[in-house]
């Protein structure tokens, strides 16, 4: 967190057209239904702007006045709290507690093989990536016939993290097993019709599942 030199009257957000952190932000954003600008940019051509208030020079990178935050995670609960309807965390302690450990090992694990993989995707590290991801795609497919969303009855952030990476499958050439596809259908249908995440995608990113 950085506080901003320059502020701004609306809330920006710097991003690539294709960068699945940038994604999460811009799906949470449609589902609050906040008025934002979105600026995208390369990490190779990014702004003074940005250059002058993320010490890291990275993206996505979200300023809301004279606040810049750029680490994607605490973007998404930044968002959540600021604008609090409709909610997308739960209420209780343990509970919300429980949604924070499972987008932690989402990040840590499937995100980490997913960068792996766009990073090299002919590579022998990408490949054992493509499989570990795969086989836990595979693994979790069950919990989709019991529940609408997410590890949960009600649409919540862990949606939101989730999403991204399962639209962006086609790109990873990871194709999900009949069996494993149907338990996935519905919730995809829920998911990617969602006008919010309708709304979020760039035209880059609709040519994944064109």
């Amino acid at each position: 967190m950085v506080v901003a030199v320059n502020k701004r009257s609306v809330m920006t957000l710097f991003c690539d057209t294709t960068d699945i952190y940038g994604h999460q932000i811009r799906f949470v954003l449609a589902e609050k239904g906040v008025t934002a600008e979105i600026e995208f940019v390369t990490a190779d051509n990014l702004p003074q702007e940005l250059l002058d208030l993320n010490p890291y020079s990275s993206i996505p990178t979200l300023i809301d006045r004279d606040l810049t935050l750029y680490e994607p995670h605490i973007a998404l609960e930044y968002l959540d709290e600021r604008f609090p309807h409709p909610p997308l965390m739960p209420v209780y302690p343990i509970v919300r507690a429980n949604s924070r450990l499972t987008m932690y090992r989402i990040k840590k694990e499937w995100y980490s093989a997913y960068e792996m993989i766009i990073a090299d995707p002919n590579s022998n590290v990408a490949k054992t990536a493509r499989k570990n991801l795969l086989d836990d795609l595979i693994s979790i497919s069950v919990m989709f016939k019991e529940k609408d969303y997410f590890m949960s009855d009600d649409f919540t952030l862990c949606d939101c993290y989730f999403a991204p990476l399962l639209w962006r499958l086609p790109l990873l050439d990871i194709e999900l097993p009949k069996v494993a596809e149907k338990n996935y259908l519905a919730y995809m249908a829920r998911i990617f019709e969602r006008p919010a995440f309708v709304n979020s995608l760039t035209e880059e990113e609709k040519k994944i599942r064109s």
